[in-house]
């Protein structure tokens, strides 16, 4: 195995006023949005790096108390409420591994509990509780398990997961993938005893989501997601008479919803161009109407037993808010201190059908450029803050996202498209993005940088080994470097969808896999690279990543570094993600001031 590992960040990267806007960037402290229990509203959960490692926390409205409930050193960050609020359900696993079981503690204060021993580890796969009963569902190595408290409901070697259990909990929905992708999901509904009430599938290449069943008590619809019109809709299942309701709303993109708590109306989140509002569709009256929420792109929202709709909103200029929409007018909610420093605004950029983000500094180009890829695949960029795209601005590079082929928001033909030849397809967007900065100059040919985490991070090293002549240096944050290695040890999860994304295992279309896989042009790779991998990583495990950092040391001409952290798929700990950030910074400027530009 090759140890190569970074050089030492030095203390500061700016001068004093960049120095410590970055870095309060990242230690600002944040929230999720309060989830409350359904039966005790007042009783809330969300999770916060107030400690500096994010943690569960509670907030107590009647009493106006916050306090921390866990504190272990990798952070937790899976936790809800039972629905008389007295017990706080959270996801214990080991050193940010994902591979657990859920305990509990109480509301007010005490041990941890185990509620399901008979439960057996594994990573999570949905859970529900009610009011009288327990869904929850585990995968492992052997496939998935449903549980009804501690009983068996469902187990298949494909992949699975809880859609939901109904209000009067006698019935069950999951997602299955038993026809054997995972990426197009068909759902069934079982009884308690686990006897089919019905199956619905849209055949290949169409999935279906459970969202969730109404909530009101004897309505037994369930709301579920479709992409039958080539776009994430929406329909109402009526699952007692086995009969549908699609909800055609005269909107561009993509749609997800939840039920109001009396089964009225629909909560919709609309994305479109990579921006996300909220609207209210009246189920009886068909009416669809946008609601008045503060300027940005919408992240998580919920509307309370008493009709008050409660948010979280951003920019890429102005960090989240957590706020509340009621008949008094709109306002923030909750806030844990002083919000991170701001940053600036991001433009659009069409490549054709492609769709980019960009954001730079006051300074006149061509810039240096980082190429900034996301993960997923199935994900995308919005127009949301994030500290480190500010991170790149402060330190005067220009940062273009693009939203390539197998991202969301698009579409499910442009979702979809990278089946069968992922990687390659998803560079190809990224390349012509590239080619469009830099004509429009905008972007310094010769100090152009790709950068990504997770899949990002996939594509920055196969970017590195694939198109040489367009990087100047490569980081690849946790990623897949040698794709044969990390699919043997990747969890079951993942599998199952890199079987569907590239038609099959390894075994079965072993050449997808090598004209995929970083490891395969590892000795075209010409500019430095800079990995960071976390040593307890289910998704990109460690030993892949150890196979293509050999690969790199056979290279005597070729600077490489390593950064390890004792972590699984990225850190919760803010410390580390700070350290990240001034690694990636210093490894960038180290590499670009070794460029040679000719004389004029």
């Amino acid at each position: 195995m090759s140890t190569h590992p970074a050089a030492a960040v030095p203390e500061t990267l700016f001068d004093d006023e960049r120095e410590q806007r970055w870095r309060a960037r990242f230690t600002a402290v944040r929230m999720s949005r309060p989830h409350w229990a359904l039966d005790a509203p007042d009783r809330c959960v969300y999770t916060s790096n107030a400690s500096g490692t994010t943690q569960i926390h509670l907030w107590d409205r009647a009493s106006d108390e916050h306090r921390q409930l866990t504190d272990r050193p990798a952070g937790t960050f899976l936790a809800t409420l039972s629905p008389d609020g007295e017990d706080v359900w959270w996801f214990a696993d080991t050193d940010g591994d994902e591979f657990g079981h859920w305990v509990t503690q109480p509301f007010t204060g005490g041990p941890v509990g185990t509620p399901l021993p008979a439960v057996e580890d594994g990573y999570s796969a949905g859970l529900d509780i009610g009011r009288e009963h327990v869904v929850v569902g585990t995968s492992t190595d052997e496939g998935t398990t449903i549980w009804l408290d501690e009983r068996v409901l469902y187990r298949h070697p494909e992949d699975a997961g809880v859609g939901g259990l109904s209000e009067d909990e006698t019935l069950v929905a999951i997602s299955h993938s038993e026809h054997g992708d995972s990426r197009h999901p068909a759902l069934r509904v079982l009884t308690r005893d686990g006897e089919t009430v019905a199956e619905k599938w849209d055949g290949p290449g169409k999935g279906l989501g459970a969202i969730a069943f109404s909530p009101v008590r004897g309505d037994q619809r369930l709301l579920v997601g479709h992409e039958r019109r080539g776009r994430e809709e929406l329909l109402l299942w009526d699952v007692a008479t086995d009969t549908e309701t699609e909800l055609d709303l005269d909107l561009p993109g993509e749609l997800e919803a939840d039920f109001y708590p009396d089964a009225s109306a629909l909560l919709v989140w609309h994305t479109h161009a990579a921006r996300t509002r909220l609207h209210r569709y009246d189920l009886t009256t068909g009416e669809l109407a946008e609601l008045p929420t503060a300027p940005g792109c919408i992240g998580s929202a919920d509307v309370r037993p008493d009709g008050v709709l409660e948010y979280t909103v951003t920019s890429a200029a102005h960090p989240s808010s957590v706020r509340a929409l009621g008949p008094d007018g709109d306002r923030v909610l909750v806030s844990l201190g002083e919000p991170a420093p701001d940053s600036v605004p991001v433009r659009d950029l069409w490549v054709g059908d492609v769709h980019a983000l960009v954001a730079a500094p006051a300074q006149t180009g061509p810039l240096p450029t980082i190429f900034t890829l996301h993960g997923g695949p199935h994900a995308a960029d919005e127009d949301r803050f994030s500290p480190v795209r500010a991170a790149w601005v402060d330190a005067g590079f220009a940062v273009v996202e693009v939203n390539y082929r197998g991202s969301t928001g698009y579409g499910s033909a442009w979702r979809d498209a990278i089946e069968g030849r992922p990687g390659l397809t998803e560079l190809e967007d990224v390349a012509a993005v590239h080619s469009a900065v830099v004509a429009s100059g905008l972007a310094d040919p010769a100090r152009c940088v790709v950068e990504g985490w997770s899949w990002g991070g996939y594509l920055a090293l196969l970017a590195a080994g694939t198109q040489p002549d367009r990087w100047a240096a490569a980081i690849g944050g946790v990623p897949v470097a040698d794709y044969v290695a990390a699919y043997e040890d990747e969890m079951e999860q993942l599998r199952a969808f890199d079987r569907a994304l590239f038609g099959g295992s390894p075994e079965e279309v072993p050449e997808t896999y090598r004209v995929a896989s970083p490891l395969t042009y590892v000795d075209r790779v010409r500019a430095p690279v800079l990995i960071l991998a976390g040593e307890n990583d289910p998704r990109c495990p460690i030993r892949q990543v150890d196979t293509y950092l050999d690969a790199l040391a056979d290279r005597a001409d070729l600077p490489y570094e390593v950064a390890r952290f004792d972590a699984g798929h990225g850190s919760l700990v803010v410390a580390e993600t700070l350290r990240h950030m001034a690694t990636e910074i210093d490894f960038v400027r180290r590499s670009l001031a070794r460029i040679t530009v000719p004389s004029t």
